[in-house]
């Protein structure tokens, strides 16, 4: 398993979830998001929505699975790259 915190730079509109579910969904690694004390799937748009993530917010990214050392990398990319 790995974990990486990374900071939000912009809220997250619904195009912006939905790209990020779809960078998750590219991993066979079980990918969560974790924000204060909720903790949600990173491939379910309904999850991520639930988090409520705001700008300048620090985030916990985890994963755990054959391409863990991939995921956090491109999520962290994904987190850097939304304006």
């Amino acid at each position: 398993m790995i974990e990486r915190k990374v900071t939000i730079g912009s809220s997250f509109d619904t195009r912006s979830v939905a790209l990020l579910v779809q960078t998750a969904g590219k991993f066979s690694s079980k990918i969560h998001i974790k924000v204060d004390e909720k903790v949600a799937n990173a491939k379910s748009v309904m999850g991520i929505i639930s988090l409520g993530m705001t700008d300048g917010q620090t985030v916990k990214l985890i994963a755990e699975g054959d391409d863990e050392r991939q995921a956090i990398p491109a999520l962290e990319q994904f987190f850097l790259a939304v304006h």
